[in-house]
Parts: C-alpha cells; sequence; structure tokens
C-alpha cells in the first residue's frame, strides 16, 4: 500500500508521517486490495481537518475529518475509512 501524504497551510514532519503510516497499516490488515492513499492534512483556522481517498480495486473510498487536533482528526478518520472498507468487503464477499 503506498501513501500519499501531502499538507496544505501546515509542514508534514516526520511525526506527522509516521503517525499516519501507523494508523493506515491498520486499514491493510482488514483489506488486502488496497492500492494506494492519498491524504491531505489541511489547517482551516481553529479547525485541523484531515481527509484520505483510497484506491481499491475496483471501487475508491472517501471521508474526511475535523477536530481542534491533527492527531485526533486522523484517529476519526481512519475509524470513519475503516467503516467504509469493511462495508465494501462484506458487499464483494456476498457476491
Amino acid at each position: 500500500m503506498q501513501i500519499n501524504l501531502s499538507g496544505h497551510h501546515v509542514e508534514v514532519t516526520s511525526s506527522l508521517r509516521e503517525y499516519v503510516d501507523t494508523k493506515f497499516s491498520k486499514l491493510e490488515r482488514h483489506f488486502d486490495h488496497i492500492n494506494n492513499v492519498h491524504v491531505v492534512l489541511t489547517v482551516e483556522k481553529l479547525n485541523q481537518k484531515a481527509e484520505a481517498n483510497v484506491h481499491m480495486n475496483g471501487s475508491e473510498v472517501f471521508a474526511s475529518a475535523v477536530n481542534a487536533d491533527m492527531y485526533a482528526s486522523i484517529d476519526t478518520l481512519v475509524d470513519k475509512l475503516d467503516r467504509q472498507i469493511l462495508k465494501y468487503k462484506g458487499k464483494v464477499s456476498q457476491h
């Protein structure tokens, strides 16, 4: 799984990159067919926003999360993506 990480009005530090890598490894454990992930971290005044677009075989999943802390928004984002990917995995296995 390839993770493309970019920042908008925020500097992507090595600790942020490492945190995103560890959190997104959880998604790969649940579903093997993830090709790449594009993550955008944004700062808008007091809000810290994290968005991700996950490209899988035959489908694409998008989620975003806003919080006062960037690490908390990344956690929320991964939880949302995890639910969506498990739902997609259930649909694929039923067919």
